[in-house]
């Protein structure tokens, strides 16, 4: 389990992501809310709807000391929390064709694996964003977190998922004829 003290360290690093002139800061700062919730989960193996209560009630509040400005999406936040949840094993199953017959998803830190699934479900379930905007946005809610090599992975990961689900949906499109 986190201690608050850990939980603060983690949350201090999304201070460095700035909405100086973003189209949509409330999704953005979903995003990061997103990632956090699921890390979060993962590590003290809680359920969906306990991480999403207790981030709509106390820490997405009137000032979120974590996000670079108080505009959250709300609605957008819980949507891809519990969609990313509800579709993990087919989110996993689609980055796990991106990597190498080497590496395990398990072996993927937890934070990697949160942002992954999060594009993941938004360029292959949700769709509601362009493809571009998604992989830009994962990648720089990694830079928070990471070095150029880890954001690398990120951007060319969900390029790679974006792609074959593509290139997948177009093949099922020539059978449907």
């Amino acid at each position: 389990m986190v201690t608050n003290d850990e939980l603060g360290l983690i949350l201090d690093t999304f201070m460095a992501v700035t909405n100086e002139k973003r189209k949509a800061p409330g999704k953005h700062n979903a995003r990061i809310a997103a990632v956090q919730a699921l890390y979060q989960m993962e590590i003290s193996a809680r359920g969906a709807n306990s991480v999403v209560e207790e981030f709509l009630a106390e820490r997405l509040g009137e000032a979120p000391e974590f996000l670079p400005s108080t505009e959250v999406d709300r609605n957008f936040f819980a949507r891809l929390v519990k969609g990313v949840v509800n579709n993990q094993e087919q989110i996993d199953q689609a980055i796990r064709l991106q990597l190498s017959e080497k590496w395990r998803l398990s072996r993927i830190d937890a934070t990697l694996r949160a942002i992954l699934r999060c594009g993941c479900y938004e360029l292959t379930i949700d769709k509601t964003a362009k493809p571009a905007v998604v992989i830009d946005e994962y990648v720089e809610i990694s830079h928070s977190f990471f070095d150029q090599k880890e954001t690398g992975f990120i951007n060319a990961s969900l390029d790679a998922i974006n792609k074959s689900f593509i290139k997948s949906t177009a093949n099922l499109l020539k059978v449907e004829k």
